[in-house]
């Protein structure tokens, strides 16, 4: 299965997982600054570019309300979002950026009026839906409905609520990713419960992404082995640079190890079954059947005659009962191999 993003690029198992780099809030409420994210993604090897597409009215109604835990504890929600939010005026040069170093740039829409917005203008290629939006099925109907194919994230959802989501996608088409997500800004290593891939893999019989937020890539490269196709990862272009993201975020070169690191363990995965391998050029190394002591024609070949050892330039060794017993059609020397037409039928 492929869920093409391009013509020249597609989310498959056949290919190595594909690199989506996030810019989130790292921008920091600089529009040059934000460019700056988008070619440095590219350049550090981004296969493609996600943003996220809202304004504080999208997010919240109340003004008073707060964060309770975790790294942003007691940030009033509105201006979180109100500082945080990628402004829809800054939309307009990202895209023309992005056609322009011709890497696929897509957002995260956070209401039906970012929705409406991001097809009029831009019609991007793909959408994704945010973890904390799978129980919102007004949202993702509409997304649904264009078409177009849909990552959507699960984390802290259950296999209930992220039936009920599915379900809503299906009813306009089957070109879903569902990424495997933990919640946790940042995530630990130890919360990553990578192996949970294998649970959507068997469960909804589709194409399974990574979404993580710990601090490294260590969680981003265990999930290779088990047959991800994206790998999403929120990109800040200096560690120096402090945001609301940037605990969680990867820095130019950790995105450009990353890169180079997924090709590299994916190309070592082969296929499910037993292939000719061309380095594999040592059958002749093998062991074979040769002669330890003189053998006598007409003589019976017993294990105090010969012996196994390589090359395999005689008899192979996994021959060897079946050669005990017969009997030499003429004088044996020792040190050579044995060959069948050294034994009487």
């Amino acid at each position: 299965m492929k869920i093409f993003v391009s013509k020249n690029l597609s989310f498959s198992k056949n290919s190595r997982p594909l690199i989506i780099a996030e810019i989130s809030c790292n921008h920091k409420g600089d529009k040059r600054n934000f460019l700056q994210h988008i070619r440095l993604a590219k350049k550090s090897g981004a296969d493609l570019i996600k943003i996220q597409t809202y304004r504080p009215q999208d997010m919240t109604v109340n003004k008073k309300f707060k964060i309770n835990s975790g790294i942003w504890k007691g940030i009033n929600l509105w201006k979180l979002y109100d500082q945080a939010h990628t402004p829809f005026e800054w939309h307009k040069d990202a895209f023309k950026l992005a056609k322009k170093i011709k890497i696929p740039l897509f957002s995260t829409p956070f209401s039906i009026e970012a929705v409406n917005f991001l097809e009029k203008n831009f019609n991007p290629p793909l959408y994704k839906i945010a973890s904390f939006e799978i129980t919102d099925l007004k949202l993702i109907k509409k997304i649904a409905s264009l078409k177009k194919p849909v990552i959507i994230s699960t984390g802290m959802a259950n296999f209930k609520e992220i039936d009920s989501a599915i379900k809503v996608i299906k009813s306009f088409h089957k070109n879903i990713i569902i990424m495997h997500c933990v919640s946790g800004y940042p995530t630990p290593n130890s919360d990553a419960n990578i192996r949970f891939i294998t649970k959507l893999q068997k469960k909804y019989k589709s194409l399974i992404g990574l979404s993580d937020h710990t601090k490294d890539i260590h969680s981003s490269l265990a999930s290779i082995p088990f047959g991800v196709v994206a790998i999403e990862k929120h990109f800040i272009k200096s560690d120096n640079l402090k945001t609301f993201d940037s605990q969680f975020s990867l820095n130019p070169k950790q995105l450009e190890n990353l890169k180079n690191y997924t090709k590299e363990i994916f190309s070592c995965l082969g296929q499910e079954k037993k292939i000719d391998i061309k380095s594999e050029k040592h059958r002749n190394l093998r062991r074979s059947i040769f002669i330890t002591k003189k053998i006598n024609k007409n003589e019976k070949i017993t294990e105090k005659k010969i012996g196994t050892f390589r090359p395999k330039i005689g008899i192979c060794a996994s021959k060897y009962f079946k050669v005990l017993g017969k009997f030499a059609k003429y004088d044996l020397a020792p040190n050579q191999p044995l060959n069948w037409k050294d034994l009487k039928k």
